[in-house]
C-alpha cells in the first residue's frame, strides 16, 4: 500500500470545480473505466462498525430511466442528459438490527471474526443501537444506514470531481412511490432496502452561471 501524495491545491480545485450540474453534455460519455473507478470509492467508504449497509443501481436502461420521473420531479434533465444515474439504496431494520442475518454474514463471512469477537463486537453493536443511538424503530434504522450511505454519494462525488468528471446528487423524489417503482420495475426488496438519493454523473453542458458561494471559513469552525 501506497501512501498517498496528493497536492492540496489539486484536491481544493476538484472541491471549487465541483458544482451539482443540472444538465450534461449528451454528446460525452464516462468511460467505463472511470465509472468503475468512481464506483469503487464507494465500495471503500467507511461505514459505522463496517457493514457498509448500501447498494447501488446504475440506471443506463432509457425505459427504466423514463419510469423514474414521474416519481422524481428533481431528476428528468438528469435522467435525460446524464450519462450514468445511480440509485443509493440503503439498507433497512431486517438488514441491520442488531441480531440480523446480514451482521452475522458479514462479521464471520466477510470480516472473517473469530466465534468470541462475533460475540463481543455483537454485544457492543446491540448496546449502540439500544443504548447509545436510541436506534429503536425502523424509521430510525433506515436513516441511520442512509448517513453511512451518505458517506460513499460523497466519496463518490468528490473522485469524480478529482478526474474532471461532474454530478449532482438529487433528493427531489418522492420516496413512497418511487420505493414502489423500484420494488415493481428493478425487483428491489423494498423491505430490505430504501431509496436514499439518486446520483448523475457526466461531464457539463456549460460552466456554472454563478460564482461557488459558502459561509465564511470562520462561521463554520470553531477551535477550543
Amino acid at each position: 500500500m501506497i501512501t498517498p501524495n496528493i497536492a492540496k491545491e489539486d484536491i481544493l480545485n476538484a472541491f471549487n470545480y465541483r458544482h451539482a450540474t443540472k444538465e450534461f453534455d449528451v454528446t460525452k460519455k464516462v468511460s467505463e473505466e472511470d465509472i468503475n473507478f468512481i464506483l469503487k470509492t464507494g465500495h471503500l467508504s467507511p461505514s459505522s462498525f463496517g457493514f457498509e449497509p448500501w447498494h447501488f443501481i446504475v440506471v443506463q436502461d432509457k425505459e427504466l430511466r423514463e419510469s423514474l420521473k414521474p416519481v422524481a420531479w428533481g431528476a428528468p434533465l438528469k435522467l435525460d442528459t446524464a450519462s450514468h444515474f445511480i440509485l443509493g439504496l440503503s439498507m433497512k431494520a431486517p438488514m441491520v438490527k442488531h441480531d440480523a442475518e446480514y451482521i452475522n454474514h458479514m462479521m464471520k463471512d466477510v470480516k472473517q471474526m473469530p466465534e468470541d469477537v462475533i460475540d463481543m463486537y455483537s454485544k457492543f453493536y446491540r448496546e449502540f443501537q439500544e443504548r447509545d443511538f436510541d436506534l429503536d424503530t425502523d424509521k430510525k434504522l433506515f436513516d441511520w444506514s442512509s448517513k453511512q450511505t451518505y458517506i460513499a454519494l460523497g466519496n463518490m462525488m468528490t473522485a469524480a470531481a478529482l478526474v474532471g468528471i461532474d454530478s449532482c446528487p438529487i433528493e427531489g423524489f418522492h420516496q413512497e412511490q418511487a420505493e414502489a417503482l423500484l420494488r415493481e420495475k428493478f425487483g428491489v426488496d423494498t423491505d430490505k432496502y430504501g431509496l436514499s438519493f439518486m446520483v448523475a454523473f457526466g461531464y457539463r453542458k456549460a460552466d456554472p452561471e454563478f460564482p461557488k458561494s459558502r459561509r465564511d471559513f470562520d462561521d463554520i469552525v470553531t477551535w477550543k
